[in-house]
């Protein structure tokens, strides 16, 4: 009884004085740069769980023993330890090591000193900027290496995104997407830019090997936000109101009516003389008959009033100055129609509005930390008839259970509707933008009556438009886009889709026993959306039909199962870390879609709503997995040497069940030089050497490639299986081997930064296209035969050229180069070579060993005889004998007969001739530039924040379709304003060919139209102003800025209108939706 009795009064005694050494802490975090207060930093007792982070004001209080040392940390900051005390005062500096920067990277973080593969990180400040739907816009001119073209400007489109180049000629050359760690097939629109707090791209295959069968063409790591550096909760809201408007501008089109007419004058005007012998006087007279006729000949409309027995054009090649504008005709019913053109382009374009509005909330304590968001975008398109809206909710959240179990969930709800143009590319031939871009400027969008009045049309509800049918009121016909009408298209035809995407991740971190850490991330995510679209029963080409209604359903559903197992142990200089993990990953996709005619009313699409005489429905349903196994050690000996090895066994459904496995893997290796004592250079601050290699596959090839699969057909009511593609059980991964080395530098107490990089990249087992005889009833098969190499160098440089208290400027530039050869393609692809290359032809590129992806194979324009005004072009001059016959040389140079198997002969010169049946074929370049990037600066003040970014481009050469189409007499099509320099008896240095109606050559397809692809864009513009905080305080406010920014200012290319950014291969075209330029203002205020 005794001793208990004495145990009990040496415990309470014991705890007395515990409680007694206990402190009460209390003090202020701030910034060394400008005093302001640091909100959301750690301040932890040295040696214990004890713990809090500071609040809005950078206040902080907590119990600490006496004597005890507080380590005060905050990202991008110096830590400090200080001794604890009951008023504290603590200052962090900046962090100047940038190489200390802790980024995501593959399945985890890394410290950028440490990381020994090739990163780069854009963070929410620069994210928050873009003001697109689609936040990957934000890499642009950002991350050396990273590539950004897009194919329309239309809101909800997503941009095409290429990392160290093309990887493959067939198979997918897309990135990986990975949001919060887990592979992401989902649509990038529908995450808010605000949400992010940076995007990693992992490049090479050091970086990305863990990623294994889907990470050959790099991987792109999105990290949402979090409250962990917000401290006590914060609400901020942020308001931005704007114009969109159209940043490329038009060619430099004919656009008055009376030059159109003179043009196509001139053009009817030689052609008589030159094919009819004519004198001047009866071309003049040929040309005016036929000008306006609905002929061969004629533009079918005559919207000027030319007094009777006089004719439209002059012998002086100009409108006759009596003729005025507007043409009252008698139309089909009796009655009186004026005709009178319209500006196409201006009536489908507009200044739109855009509106943005975001609501966050996000705390952290010692245990826990949530981050909620709202966001609502309401986006109108610059075309008439197209707008996307999205509206994004986010709860992420964490908490601290037991010192062993941390739990967390992140979940995101979107919906989203747009209204969308029909197609407004080039090879379509039709669509709103299209139809727009093409028409020449003397052609009516509506009809009219006699005073000039639009028409309404009772069935629509709206006006009477112009078609360019001979069914129509007018009855006149356009020989160029006939059945259809821009304007109309756009308002009348429906094309409208919605959604709603809901994914869910949560994940369990348990902390074990021996360094040991097992972390268990599962998500789902489900996307699924409706579409529905008409085409009108009043005007153009299905009124016949009386109007299509089209609808269609569709769902992807994808879950991820991952387990990690993470160590990582000290051992005096050696700092050791090894992670083992099993990834299952699954996405189905089903859809339904069906279209009827005869619909009942325009504005209901639905099929049960059209009285149908052709019914169509399809259904599909598509499943993909993929499973793997990987691990991943790192070793660090005394923060100067690093060293990493990663191994990925992964398998695909996209091949046979025998062929489905593969193994891919890295290996790194840093040296950080400037941590050696041997290394005394005052003004380098940390310089660092870095290495590696590794393998990686893309299996994005497609479905069902290995098996032999077959159409189902009716044939008169019985069941028919007709060919469709022939299986090959072989074909397995594309492979990417990269070889990367590197140098990262901070130099000057971090003044100066930057890194210099070279890679090659080398893809082997290229799936390809294997063509097969008819008599087989398959077209073809796929295999895995060709290589391809990707060979760069990359530069980053960021400075800060003054950095003091008050006034800040900095300044950054990226640049790459990279080279693209085609190295080894399948043999029954070899059947042509050119200038010793071999290769095959599709369309107007070579695809040549040797050479580069989409190598320009085309005629050589040699400019105009001067004599006649006629387009000329190259041809080959062959080695002859002495009786004129051509000589063959086989592949060793030995002289052969022509019937010899590759028999080729010997070119020894070239001629001009003046038609393209005649000319020979060349290699003309590429469009894969010299060098591209980006640079900009940052300056603040007072306040006030200024960021400039530019993008560019130098070399290669792109295609210029529209401008081609406008150098040639199309009837009806517009015509550039360049072809009034053309060949002439008094212009005959002239480069443009004589006009001629009936010439199919002077502008035949060739170089002459091949366009420098270079480009400056002035890419963003922000100018803000943060202000004061104590004025801010007095409001029972945290924070307040207020904004103006700009996406897409400015573009200056080659010729007006043309926009290098368009397309990889370089096929370039204005029939499309021209890039928006967004100016916004904007308000953010911090509760």
């Amino acid at each position: 009884m005794e001793k208990r009795l004495m145990m009990f009064l040496a415990g309470l005694f014991l705890s007395i004085g515990m409680a007694v050494a206990q402190t009460q802490v209390s003090g202020t975090v701030v910034s060394g740069d400008d005093g302001e207060p640091v909100i959301g930093a750690s301040i932890k007792v040295v040696g214990t769980n004890t713990g809090t982070v500071s609040d809005a004001d950078g206040k902080f209080s907590l119990s600490a023993p006496a004597g005890a040392r507080l380590e005060i940390s905050y990202i991008g900051m110096q830590s400090k330890t200080v001794k604890a005390s009951p008023k504290m005062h603590v200052t962090l500096e900046a962090e100047n090591k940038t190489l200390d920067e802790v980024m995501v990277v593959a399945y985890g973080t890394a410290k950028k000193s440490s990381f020994t593969g090739s990163a780069a990180v854009v963070k929410a400040d620069d994210i928050a900027k873009v003001q697109t739907t689609n936040a990957v816009e934000a890499l642009r001119g950002k991350v050396s290496g990273v590539q950004i073209t897009q194919a329309s400007g239309q809101p909800g489109t997503a941009p095409t995104v290429r990392i160290r180049g093309i990887g493959s000629i067939n198979a997918a050359r897309s990135p990986l997407y990975v949001v919060d760690g887990t592979p992401y097939d989902g649509d990038i629109n529908i995450i808010a830019p605000t949400d992010i707090e940076s995007m990693t791209v992992l490049k090479e295959a050091a970086a990305a090997a863990l990623y294994g069968a889907r990470g050959a063409n790099g991987v792109v790591i999105i990290t949402t936000k979090n409250g962990r550096s917000s401290g006590n909760a914060t609400i901020t809201v942020d308001a931005k109101w704007g114009v969109n408007s159209r940043q490329v501008p038009d060619y430099n089109y004919i656009n008055d009516p009376a030059g159109y007419y003179e043009t196509w004058y001139k053009g009817l005007y030689n052609y008589a003389r030159d094919t009819y012998g004519y004198t001047a006087a009866q071309a003049n007279a040929f040309a005016n008959q036929n000008l306006t006729a609905s002929n061969s000949y004629g533009l079918g409309y005559n919207v000027y009033n030319v007094p009777a027995g006089q004719n439209m054009i002059g012998m002086n090649g100009k409108l006759n100055p009596n003729a005025t504008l507007g043409n009252v005709i008698t139309g089909t019913d009796g009655k009186k129609y004026l005709l009178t053109p319209d500006n196409w382009l201006d009536n489908i374009y507009r200044h739109a509005l855009r509106q943005e509005y975001t609501v966050t909330g996000a705390g952290s304590t010692q245990k826990s930390s949530f981050y909620a968001s709202a966001n609502y975008l309401n986006m109108k398109g610059i075309s008439i008839g197209s707008d996307y809206a999205r509206f994004t909710a986010r709860l992420k959240a964490d908490y601290q259970f037991k010192p062993w179990l941390k739990l967390g969930v992140n979940m995101n709800y979107a919906h989203y509707n747009a209204n969308q143009l029909g197609s407004d590319g080039e090879d379509t031939g039709s669509g709103n933008v299209f139809t727009a871009s093409r028409i020449a400027p003397i052609y009516p969008l509506f009809i009219r009556d006699a005073q000039g009045n639009k028409i309404r049309h009772e069935a629509s509800g709206g006006w009477t438009y112009d078609y360019g049918e001979t069914k129509s009121l007018i009855g006149l016909s356009r020989p160029y886009l006939g059945s259809s009408n821009a304007l109309s298209d756009a308002l009348v035809n429906k094309n409208y889709n919605e959604g709603n995407t809901f994914s869910a991740t949560g994940i369990a971190e348990i902390n074990l026993p021996y360094d040991f850490k097992f972390t268990s991330t599962n998500s789902v995510y489900d996307d699924e959306y409706r579409a529905q679209s008409s085409t009108n029963p009043w005007f153009g080409q299905y009124a016949s039909s009386n109007g299509i209604a089209n609808v269609s359903h569709g769902r992807t559903w994808t879950y991820n199962y991952q387990q990690l197992l993470n160590w990582h142990r000290q051992f005096g200089k050696h700092d050791v870390e090894a992670m083992l993990g099993h990834e299952y990953y699954h996405r189905r996709i089903t859809t339904l879609a069906g279209h009827n005619n005869n619909m009942f009313l325009n504005s209901i699409v639905e099929l049960s709503a059209a009285v149908t005489t052709s019914s169509i429905a399809t259904s599909s349903t598509s499943e993909y997995n993929t499973e793997g196994f990987f691990g991943r050690a790192q070793y660090n000996y005394d923060s100067k040497y690093f060293g990493s090895f990663s191994y990925r066994r992964d398998a695909s459904s996209y091949f046979d069940p025998d062929h489905r496995w593969g193994n891919f893997w890295s290996l790194g290796g840093a040296w950080l030089i400037s941590k050696e004592k041997f290394f005394h250079v005052s003004w380098v601050d940390e310089l660092k050497l870095k290495a590696s290699y590794g393998e990686q596959g893309n299996d994005d090839i497609g479905y069902y490639k290995y098996i032999t699969t077959y159409n189902i057909q009716n044939s008169n009511g019985k069941l028919a299986l007709s060919p469709r593609q022939l299986g090959n059980a072989k074909i397995s991964w594309e492979k990417n081997g990269e070889f990367n080395v590197g140098v990262e530098f901070s130099l000057l107490k971090s003044r100066l930064t930057g890194s210099f990089e070279y890679y090659n990249r080398k893809t082997t087992d290229m799936l390809s296209w294997y063509t097969l005889p008819a008599s087989f009833g398959f077209t073809g098969y796929y295999d895995n035969v060709g290589d391809m190499r990707n060979t760069g160098v990359e530069f980053e440089l960021q400075g800060d050229i003054i950095r003091t208290k008050e006034f800040a400027w900095s300044a950054h530039l990226n640049m790459t180069a990279n080279k693209n050869r085609i190295v080894r393609l399948a043999a029954d692809k070899k059947n042509l070579v050119v200038d010793g290359k071999q290769g095959y032809q599709s369309s107007n590129y070579f695809y040549g060993e040797k050479l580069p992806m989409y190598t320009w194979y085309m005629y050589k324009y040699a400019g105009v005889d001067q004599t006649t005004g006629e387009a000329l072009y190259y041809k080959n001059v062959y080695e002859k004998d002495a009786n004129g016959k051509t000589i063959y040389y086989d592949a060793n140079g030995k002289q052969v007969d022509q019937s010899v198997n590759g028999a080729r002969p010997k070119v020894v010169g070239q001629e001009t001739v003046k038609t393209t049946g005649e000319a020979d074929l060349y290699l003309c370049g590429d469009p894969n530039p010299d060098a591209f990037g980006g640079f900009g600066t940052n300056l603040s003040w007072k306040g006030f924040d200024l960021a400039v970014d530019f993008t560019y481009q130098l070399g290669g050469k792109a295609y210029d379709n529209g401008y081609a189409s406008a150098m040639n007499l199309s009837r009806g099509s517009a015509i550039h304003a360049d072809i009034l320099n053309a060949w002439s008896p008094t212009n005959k240095n002239s480069s443009i060919p004589r006009l001629n109606f009936n010439d199919n050559y002077m502008a035949a397809q060739s170089d002459r139209f091949l366009t420098s692809a270079s480009y400056l864009n002035l890419q963003n513009i922000t100018l803000g102003y943060t202000l004061p905080k104590p004025f801010v305080r007095n409001l029972g406010l945290a924070n307040i800025r207020v904004y103006v920014t700009g996406d897409n200012v400015w573009l200056f290319s080659k010729r007006k209108g043309f926009d290098p950014r368009q397309s990889e291969n370089g096929s370039i075209t204005n029939a499309y939706y021209s890039p928006i330029r967004s100016v916004s203002g904007g308000v953010s205020v911090t509760f």
